[in-house]
């Protein structure tokens, strides 16, 4: 019995530095070299430091940034917050639940109040949040939507700013996977060294 003991103790340890140790190293390893960027968090830096993720939504609230999708995510007084990881998932409320409903109001009267002359009609990702409550990009028409109030705040060209969005609006991946969209992020970096 103690050698069946043995036995089994030496192919744990063996079976956990291969699958614990040796194989996360392996792949890591290989994701650093193949994939460098993205296996470091797809981060976007200015002058050395990390602004923020490509993949991770994250909040604007002042009038001259591009506005992304809200999130369901909150911190623990809950205090909603675009980047919180930790707590990233959908508000699983149903269409006609009450919550829901008062949530999307008030985002609609946040977006008339900063842009009291726009009365086109709002996309539906500016005022839901999305799956994850992580989501850094917006529709295209998100996007045009907010343009009228963001070159106002920065004393712009509206037509250059249309041509900021379009330059920043990726298209659907292979023609025909996903749908276009507009990295929020990107977008307010973009902004932020326009001349």
């Amino acid at each position: 019995m103690l050698a069946q003991l043995r036995a089994a103790f030496i192919s744990l340890l063996v079976l956990t530095l291969i699958t614990g140790v040796a194989y996360p190293l392996l792949v890591t390893g290989i994701a650093y070299a193949a994939f460098p960027n993205q296996a470091k968090g797809s981060l976007l830096t200015k002058d050395g430091k990390a602004l923020g993720s490509h993949l991770v939504g994250q909040s604007f609230d002042d009038p001259k940034y591009f506005w992304g999708r809200q999130s369901a995510t909150s911190d623990a007084n809950g205090k909603s917050l675009a980047d919180n990881g930790g707590s990233s998932s959908g508000s699983n409320f149903g269409p006609k639940n009450p919550a829901l409903v008062d949530e999307v109001k008030a985002r609609v009267d946040a977006l008339h109040a900063a842009d009291p002359e726009n009365d086109a009609l709002i996309p539906i990702d500016l005022v839901t949040s999305s799956a994850s409550g992580l989501d850094p990009d917006i529709s295209p028409a998100a996007a045009a939507y907010q343009v009228r109030r963001v070159a106002r705040a920065r004393a712009l060209d509206e037509a250059r700013v249309r041509e900021l969005v379009k330059a920043h609006t990726d298209e659907r991946q292979l023609g025909i996977l996903g749908e276009p969209r507009v990295n929020v992020l990107e977008l307010n970096l973009a902004l932020d060294s326009f001349k």
